[in-house]
């Protein structure tokens, strides 16, 4: 693979990447297992943070170039640990995932799907390297759901406690902007590995008191995947808090850092960059509604799907009703059996073209065929309520709340076995 630019590198290492022909070739920087990490992933990982860093207000502090460069190796070698391991269970992400997927993306962001290529070449980026990056991303996501998030058990028990935490506890009334370093304890680990781990922690934690950056600091030392945005978690709000930040974040303002703190498998130090007050009950318009959904396939186009679903409103029309016509023509398994019938929701929980026929019925009215990227559908409003969802969101949050503590460490120590199992050769 030919290098696409000259290298700012010495004579003799110039050399080594030369070819036989004279060309520029891609050099190994790490042998994982059966794969490679590649010199020039690591030259444009290192390029990407050296620019965000510059862009930052205040510009952030990089930690020397060597540290840098074997945080982001260990960074590369870990990914691709974590891709091998998704392509031998058989992951993948379709391209219809991943559109979706990136559409999510687009509207956080405020923009349409459509105008991402055109923002991304602003930044010169290249749109079909976005999605190459983007698809290993969700792929790793969906590996750690299964590899991890799926072994989480959540008891009723804990949500009941966690519910009861919450409602005594003063950080539910704020949101948290945080940043955090985790240094991590390896599962073999004596007791003067520990010791050491402790004291390497609470030597960090001392350079930050005495003025050093956090941001810089999380960058040379944290082993979270966050270290290379400097540890930067973002606005969290208190109910969803881990449970192992709680008791902390309650006891410092804004700007504040806490002394290094012990989970099962590391150190934290976590500094709250703000906080606002957050409000207390919540209230959604929901809306409850049936649907029958005709999926094209190979035997049946669109041309047929429409059909079907214009047939079956004509028997509607003539008395028959209509959660008769979904259990027998609906290819939706989550509510054919209901008459297709959906539970209470928000319309934005549906995809944006189904949103915007439900929302622009009245109760009562089915709608004509309409085409979403599930396939063809006939929806009709059943009901419309305003809904105070406090109570269902303090069970949710309290949920997501144990699902992330666990996950947090449970994560941690998942990547740590991959690692330590795996065959690394380092060639920088």
């Amino acid at each position: 693979m030919c290098a696409v630019g000259m290298l700012s590198v010495a004579p003799a290492a110039v050399a080594a990447e030369l070819s036989e022909t004279g060309e520029f070739v891609d050099g190994v920087a790490a042998i994982v297992n059966e794969g490679v990490v590649l010199k020039s992933q690591l030259r444009d990982q290192t390029a990407m943070i050296i620019d965000r860093a510059a862009k930052s207000d205040p510009p952030m502090q990089l930690p020397p170039p060597d540290i840098l460069r074997d945080q982001l190796l260990e960074r590369l070698i870990v990914m691709e640990i974590q891709l091998q391991r998704a392509e031998r269970i058989g992951l993948q992400i379709s391209d219809a995932m991943l559109n979706q997927a990136i559409e999510q993306l687009a509207v956080s962001q405020g923009v349409r799907f459509e105008d991402m290529p055109a923002l991304l070449a602003q930044d010169g980026i290249s749109y079909s390297e976005f999605r190459r990056q983007f698809r290993d991303e969700v792929t790793l996501e969906q590996l750690r759901q299964i590899d991890v998030g799926n072994r989480i058990q959540i008891s009723p028990r804990e949500i009941e406690q966690c519910i009861a935490d919450l409602e005594e506890n003063v950080a539910v009334d704020s949101d948290y902007n945080l940043s955090h370093i985790l240094i991590s304890i390896p599962e073999s680990a004596t007791a003067q590995d520990v010791a050491a781990i402790q004291a390497k922690a609470t030597d960090v934690y001392n350079q930050i008191r005495e003025g050093a950056d956090f941001a810089t600091m999380a960058l040379q030392y944290s082993n979270a995947g966050t270290a290379l945005e400097g540890g930067a978690l973002g606005w969290m709000k208190g109910s969803e808090l881990p449970t192992i930040y709680t008791d902390v974040v309650v006891s410092l303002d804004a700007g504040g850092v806490s002394e290094p703190f012990r989970s099962a498998s590391s150190y934290h130090i976590v500094k709250i960059n703000d906080l606002r007050s957050s409000i207390q009950r919540s209230e959604v318009n929901q809306v409850l509604i049936r649907h029958i959904l005709i999926t094209p396939n190979e035997i049946i186009d669109d041309e047929t799907a429409r059909q079907r679903l214009d047939d079956a409103i004509n028997r509607m029309e003539e008395g028959e009703e209509f959660g008769e016509i979904a259990k027998l023509l609906s290819d939706d398994p989550g509510s054919a059996n209901q008459g297709g019938e959906m539970d209470w929701t928000t319309s934005d929980t549906f995809v944006p073209e189904f949103a915007q026929v439900v929302d622009n019925l009245e109760m009562g009215d089915t709608s004509e065929p309409f085409r979403s990227r599930y396939g063809w559908h006939i929806v009709e409003v059943l009901d419309r309520r305003v809904y105070d969802n406090t109570e269902d969101l303090k069970e949710l949050n309290c949920q997501n709340r144990l699902v992330n503590g666990k996950m947090g460490e449970e994560t941690q120590l998942w990547i740590q076995r991959l690692r330590d199992q795996a065959y690394v050769e380092k060639r920088l």
